[in-house]
């Protein structure tokens, strides 16, 4: 049975939601605002949120079909029976209940209840609450629409960085933009090889994501597009600070995205595929920790 959670919890996914907060958290020390309960809660409200998107993934999906027996990655929890669709409605509550606590933790540590701040803050928590649920579920799951790529910039990316940024040094530099957009375009991209693996099931479905609106082979180059881009974010936060020689420390992970793409480039099938959105979230997570190691000069 717990296997069948952890597996329904989808852990490859996880270092994305550690990437944000990490960036985040790096960059309030770059700046010396650095809070060690604040980066404790914001890790633990954003892997509940990470698990409940999951979660409402699996249930959203095979509610509407698109993980049907055509579908040809791994199966889920709920389409192959290891987990009762009740069971997982059930689990997606606990998850969001559970993201609602930290969150609300999180705020009275950093900001304090009752302030403008706060309220804001939890205006944003129960909107990321929200987006986790409604992306494949409700009669209009946004995720059905092509948006999901959107999300997944804005809560990977500016919001899970700019907002742990805020919540560490209650202030906001403007350029965190870039390294914040870093992590959000590297994370649209685990979304889109996803969606790359799963065009045919998603197209059966009815689930309009990117790839399938324009074809496999233009979701590929927008992929590039996506990683060259998030690269060249972090070199410019770097040079705009005058840390040219911290580039070099990036190189490790660079080269990972490198051969990342060259795979993605020579992949022929979702076998070959489905691999790479392990190797694309772990590769982020180890640019965020040589990005932290490089501003921090550790």
């Amino acid at each position: 049975m717990l296997k069948n959670w952890l597996e329904a919890f989808r852990l490859r996914t996880l270092p994305l939601a550690l990437s944000c907060i990490g960036m985040g958290s790096f960059l309030a020390a770059f700046y010396g605002n650095f809070s060690l309960s604040v980066c404790i809660l914001s890790l633990t409200t954003t892997l509940f949120l990470q698990i409940l998107s999951n979660l409402a993934n699996d249930y959203g999906d095979s509610v509407h079909g698109a993980d049907s027996a055509e579908r040809e990655g791994p199966q889920r929890s709920v389409q192959r029976g290891s987990i009762s669709s009740k069971a997982m409605f059930n689990s997606i509550i606990v998850f969001a209940i559970l993201s609602f606590i930290s969150g609300i933790l999180l705020l009275h540590f950093s900001v304090g209840i009752g302030s403008t701040t706060f309220y804001i803050f939890l205006g944003l928590g129960l909107a990321a609450i929200a987006a986790a649920i409604a992306y494949t579920n409700g009669k209009r799951p946004y995720g059905y629409s092509g948006l999901g790529d959107i999300s997944v910039f804005l809560f990977f990316g500016i919001v899970g960085v700019c907002g742990t940024y805020f919540l560490h040094a209650e202030s906001f530099e403007p350029l965190i933009l870039l390294p914040a957009g870093s992590c959000g375009l590297f994370a649209t991209g685990v979304l889109n090889v996803n969606n790359i693996r799963d065009i045919k099931s998603d197209k059966a479905a009815g689930k309009n994501s990117i790839p399938v609106r324009i074809g496999e082979s233009k979701a590929i180059i927008y992929h590039t597009f996506l990683i060259i881009l998030g690269c060249l974010a972090s070199i410019a936060f770097l040079l705009l600070n005058e840390e040219i020689k911290s580039i070099l420390i990036l190189f490790p992970a660079f080269a990972l995205f490198a051969i990342h793409l060259n795979k993605i480039y020579k992949a022929k099938n979702s076998l070959e595929y489905d691999p790479q959105l392990k190797h694309l979230a772990l590769s982020t997570l180890l640019f965020v920790v040589l990005f932290g190691l490089s501003v921090l000069e550790l």
